[in-house]
């Protein structure tokens, strides 16, 4: 196993494209330590103002650390990101962009932004009396689809991407769908915390330093299947060593859920030998839906939890 790292001043990318010169190649089970920038590509900083808010330059957000070549990684595997680690700066910062977020334009009518000190521990304060968990994690990580030239960031899509899952803490792993040779891994957009949905539009944004280790499984099938032709999408998983998740991908919430279902039935199924039958009603009486990020149109996320408890032995 060998160990790399990407630095801050290593080219970065802002869009999802399989011509991407990889910054690194590694080989199934190294440890890559990736520095990143938070999704303003560093245009906020401790003196900036709401007035600030509306000003960034678009063309710098979502900066990315990547891509990261997976050697012998093939369409129809996927790529295990099992997240190590992750190491905070001593500050981040939440905001409120009007036109941004789930709430129609209107209701929030003027920006607003939020200083967080993140050398607390644990916790970091909000507002008198008020004190939120630290809970780091990259709000995005994917690989581009096959075909995928020059694609924006947002939304999230079948290889994962921008899918600010506020549960890809330490400890767990997301497996993402292999489209092209390599994989091409790329992760940014870090979060001190963050709440399921996003909704409005940020978590904690900050600069992060995440270490994870990169697998690949071969005849993982990350294809959820569905009660039409042909079968379903393609669905990151996440498997969180206390609780296992299937994950929806789509332009309408209602099918996300769908899709998120179905493809827990099939985990359960394959994997824990449960009928059909069982698996569904079992979705219903155990599993959790969590909308794990809503407001990057036109793709919706939606995860389906499925505690380990539930399993004797």
């Amino acid at each position: 196993m060998a160990e790399h790292v990407i630095t801050r001043d290593a080219p970065t990318h802002r869009t999802w494209d399989v011509d991407i010169e990889p910054v690194v190649r590694i080989r199934p089970g190294d440890v890559v330590t990736a520095e990143t920038d938070d999704f303003a590509g560093g245009q906020i900083t401790r003196d900036s103002s709401a007035a600030d808010l509306p000003n960034l330059d678009f063309e710098l957000i979502y900066p990315l650390a990547g891509p990261i070549y997976i050697e012998g990684a093939e369409p129809g595997d996927a790529v295990a990101v099992e997240f190590l680690d992750f190491e905070l700066p001593e500050w981040g910062w939440a905001c409120i962009i009007p036109g941004f977020g789930l709430l129609p334009p209107g209701e929030f009518t003027e920006p607003y932004i939020k200083f967080f000190d993140l050398t607390g521990g644990d916790e970091m304060d909000f507002a008198p009396g008020v004190r939120i968990p630290i809970e780091p994690f990259c709000g995005t990580t994917g690989v581009p689809g096959a075909g995928m030239h020059d694609v924006r960031i947002p939304p999230p899509h079948a290889g994962g991407g921008n899918i600010d899952c506020r549960h890809l803490t330490r400890g767990t792993t997301l497996y993402l769908p292999v489209a092209v040779p390599g994989a091409l891994v790329s992760l940014g957009d870090a979060h001190a915390a963050q709440g399921d949905g996003e909704v409005a539009i940020s978590g904690v944004e900050c600069a992060m330093r995440t270490t994870m280790r990169l697998t690949v499984e071969r005849g993982m099938n990350l294809r959820a299947p569905a009660l039409r032709k042909p079968p379903g999408p393609l669905t990151p998983r996440v498997d969180g060593g206390g609780w296992f998740a299937t994950t929806g991908v789509e332009p309408d919430l209602m099918e996300a859920s769908r899709s998120a279902v179905r493809a827990m039935i099939d985990h359960l199924v394959s994997q824990r030998g449960l009928s059909r039958e069982d698996a569904y009603m079992l979705c219903s009486l155990a599993g959790d839906l969590k909308v794990t990020e809503v407001v990057d149109a036109p793709n919706w996320m939606v995860g389906c939890f499925m505690p380990d408890a539930v399993f004797a032995g």
